[in-house]
């Protein structure tokens, strides 16, 4: 991925930020450390860190939410149209390479309603570009905590001064995404007016806390939410039961790849999704377009009679070229080449990483490798045994100056990756995760911070 500084314009939202800023520091020394005391307060934790140890927002324009709006949901769109052609073509399926118990759990029969209830594209914003480097369509981490920390950093005092100049709008990421987990239960069949949710995941995972401001969430908004390991579930015959409560919708967070590996953990969730006597969302046929070979089918010509001219147009600029790493011939751009020579010639060009890991393992940005050292990685991604690897073309990031809490009580400025990722509910763009980092990876599990993400517009002062 390209470095790309992004330098603000001395107008701009961002500046107008930091200018209300530095004063408040000098008379409010205090504010990092009550900053921190109310991420803690309000569970935004990722293990024992706190999410944020920034001091401002990231701020897109209209403008920028409406370009991302219109290609992130083509891209949900062409990503449901991808399922319904794997399964009923196997060529599709076999260029996805799943492994063969996710092959059958996607082939499990389910109701209408989409894959992916709830997704997320990660993406990079630049002023003349947008580029998606993976589609998370697995039950993505994270809408509880940006919607938290956006209330936080709302009620921060820079807050009423800059919106003295600006329109200030923030997201409801949860009530949009209750919304879209009670309309996939509809679709699935389901009739009870409030349904008992049930989010499942390991009581082990860092990011528990999420699971809880969910629930608080949810029940405030009148739906009856409990959290349950998948060790907890029972399956009795007719429903999925959890501390004697039969569960009308599971909010699935546990991961497919945990559910193939721990099958006697995960029985009770996996008989009562066969058996259809629960709303499982996302469902298991999300694995398809989750993997990252998907991005691989997307940008082969031959599979180019999937998608129709504008839709080809909107993969050629915003997906980066991919292909899963095999010694065979392909096309890059019209261009026939042999792909392990390609690769071994455009190291500085490209990036290496497992179909099917998160949290940045295993990713090779080949700018930042050594020759031996990617040789080392091409021969890692031909002899993987569990799953495949693809190469991607590198794409332009975008950088820009955040002030950062060092220590608490000290803040300085420095030069962050910003990885933009629009939350996709039902294939509608509802909000964002937008996360930070001073190395070429931005993730949480990686050690990367996150900010909340306003849309802002200068105010009308005419009047």
């Amino acid at each position: 991925m390209t470095t790309a500084p992004t330098p603000l314009p001395p107008c701009s939202p961002a500046e107008d930020w930091h200018e209300i800023l530095k004063p408040m520091l000098l008379r409010m020394p205090e504010l990092p450390e009550d900053l921190f005391r109310r991420m803690r307060g309000a569970k935004l934790t990722f293990g024992q860190r706190v999410h944020c140890p920034f001091l401002r927002p990231f701020f897109l324009s209209p403008e920028d939410e409406e370009h991302v709006r219109t290609v992130a949901e083509t891209i949900a769109e062409l990503g449901e149209r991808v399922v319904l052609a794997a399964l009923e073509d196997k060529h599709v399926f076999a260029q996805l390479h799943l492994r063969e118990e996710e092959e059958r759990l996607a082939r499990i029969p389910v109701g209408l309603g989409p894959a992916s209830t709830a997704a997320r594209l990660d993406a990079f914003l630049l002023p003349d570009s947008l580029r998606f480097a993976e589609y998370n369509a697995e039950s993505p981490a994270g809408p509880g905590y940006a919607e938290a920390l956006a209330e936080i950093f709302n009620d921060l005092p820079m807050m009423g001064q800059f919106a003295r100049k600006y329109q200030v709008h923030r997201y409801s990421l949860t009530a949009r995404l209750l919304e879209a987990l009670l309309q996939s239960y509809r679709d699935s069949g389901g009739s009870a007016e409030k349904p008992q949710i049930a989010i499942v995941d390991w009581e082990e995972v860092p990011t528990w806390s999420e699971f809880e401001i969910l629930q608080a969430r949810f029940e405030k908004m009148g739906i009856p939410t409990l959290l349950a390991d998948p060790r907890q579930l029972e399956w009795d015959g007719k429903h999925l039961v959890v501390a004697g409560k039969r569960i009308d919708l599971a909010y699935r967070r546990v991961l497919i790849n945990d559910i193939v590996a721990k099958p006697v953990e995960c029985a009770a969730l996996v008989k009562a999704y066969t058996a259809g006597a629960v709303c499982v969302a996302n469902s298991f046929r999300c694995k398809i377009p989750h993997v990252k070979t998907f991005f691989a089918v997307l940008t082969d010509e031959q599979n180019g009679n999937l998608f129709s001219l504008s839709e080809r147009e909107i993969i050629r600029k915003h997906i980066p070229w991919t292909r899963v790493v095999a010694d065979v011939q392909t096309a890059h751009y019209g261009e026939h080449v042999e792909l392990l020579d390609f690769i071994r010639k455009e190291r500085e060009k490209l990036v290496l990483k497992p179909s099917d890991e998160y949290g940045g393992s295993g990713v090779t940005l080949g700018w930042e490798t050594g020759e031996a050292a990617w040789e080392e990685a091409i021969e890692r991604a031909l002899t993987a045994k569990n799953g495949v690897w693809i190469v991607q073309e590198r794409i332009p990031v975008r950088r820009e100056f955040f002030p950062y809490i060092a220590d608490v009580g000290t803040v300085d400025y420095r030069e962050m990756l910003v990885d933009f990722a629009p939350y996709l509910f039902r294939g509608k763009l509802c909000g964002f995760l937008t996360r930070l980092s001073s190395t070429g990876l931005a993730n949480v599990t990686s050690g990367g911070g996150q900010v909340p993400a306003f849309r802002v517009s200068l105010r009308n002062t005419a009047n």
